[in-house]
């Protein structure tokens, strides 16, 4: 997770620092300031990545959008009109949105805004909270009544939410103190799971509509008339390989425009790999932060050690120590039982591959 802090006053500025050394590396934090008073006084007068702090010289919504764009979590530290009106522009959905908090300045409360389930600002407060000695003000409703949350448990299984207008019906039945029901395809519930009062569950196909269905898509009845809220497991892998300093938005529409010719969505990618040299690449690493998808890297020996036969490049090897980036990296982070989808696509000195992973893991009942 990147976070962006932005301050508006030397006081804010020093709480911003606070909140940086709080993380000890947990995630890249990077600070802002539209104080002009610390502008004049230790803030280079360009907009500086590498600087300690950066001044923002356009409005504050244009910055909110460009780190929203980006999906980086923001940090205002002032008052909480502040931040809502820099962010509405920009507001999505919960499923998208990027994760927006606040503090006051004095730090005796952290509160999120936006994005507390699926973004992960719930969990971030409470974790500056801890760290600052703040209370962290938390407001969505499943939380307060320590209730199952749907989105969340989710995220923590690693599902796609197909639907998610069928979250706040399931939540309102949980809110309450209705039973839920749920059904998972057959095989994948943790079997020494226990499963939490509140929750029926009910076989698998269901006879009649259930409140949640997990199952893959290819399974008949995986639609909406089965259930509120569809929930399918995250199956593909992208393994991705390109030049270095390869053009950000340049990979993105050749990434996606390979997932729409396929018929893949985005929410349905479990995982974006490659090689370790490219563990930093740029275009890689906005990629992965701009639509949440995690990235994983091996080196060249664990790449050539994957069996299969693939698009081997004599000159790939004598760069980088292996015959094939994406196919390798794609079923490498695919597991057991993976298989290439998708081979080898090339374009401007870019390649994939799409593997998909069988379906192994068992559903557990986070709470």
């Amino acid at each position: 997770m990147k976070i962006s802090v932005i301050s508006f006053t030397e006081t804010g500025q020093q709480l911003a620092e606070r909140i940086r050394e709080s993380m000890d590396g947990e995630a890249a934090v990077t600070l802002y300031t539209k104080c002009s008073r610390l502008e004049k006084k230790t803030v280079p007068a360009v907009d500086d990545s590498d600087a300690d702090t950066i001044c923002v010289r356009n409005s504050l919504s244009a910055w909110a959008g460009e780190q929203m764009a980006a999906r980086h979590a923001l940090i205002f530290i002032g008052a909480c009109g502040i931040a809502v009106r820099a962010i509405a522009p920009w507001i999505m959905d919960k499923l998208h949105d990027s994760p927006v908090l606040m503090a006051d300045e004095m730090g005796k409360y952290v509160i999120p805004l936006l994005s507390g389930h699926v973004g992960g600002a719930n969990e971030l407060a409470v974790r500056l909270a801890g760290a600052l000695g703040a209370i962290p003000v938390i407001t969505t409703a499943t939380d307060l009544h320590d209730s199952f949350a749907v989105d969340i448990f989710a995220k923590r299984n690693d599902l796609r939410i197909c639907n998610r207008e069928g979250i706040a019906k399931v939540s309102a039945k949980v809110l309450a103190g209705e039973e839920i029901t749920m059904s998972v395809q057959t095989g994948h519930l943790a079997v020494d799971e226990t499963i939490p009062s509140g929750i029926r569950l009910c076989a698998y196909p269901p006879a009649e509509k259930v409140d949640v269905l997990i199952a893959d898509d290819t399974e008949e009845t995986f639609r909406k008339e089965s259930a509120e809220l569809l929930l399918q497991p995250k199956k593909y892998i992208l393994g991705v390989g390109c030049k270095k300093d390869t053009d950000s938005a340049k990979l993105d529409l050749f990434l996606t425009k390979i997932l729409e010719e396929q018929g893949i969505v985005i929410e349905q990618v479990a995982a974006l790999a490659s090689i370790d040299v490219k563990k930093e690449e740029r275009c890689l690493l906005e990629f992965s932060e701009k639509y949440r998808i995690p990235f994983w890297t091996y080196t060249a020996q664990e790449l050539q050690a994957v069996p299969g036969e693939f698009h081997g490049s004599g000159f790939v090897k004598t760069q980088v120590g292996v015959d094939n980036v994406c196919e390798r990296a794609a079923l490498k982070a695919a597991g057991t039982g993976g298989w290439i989808f998708l081979g080898k696509q090339a374009q401007d000195g870019m390649t994939v591959a799409v593997a998909e992973k069988t379906w192994k893991e068992r559903i557990r009942m986070w709470l």
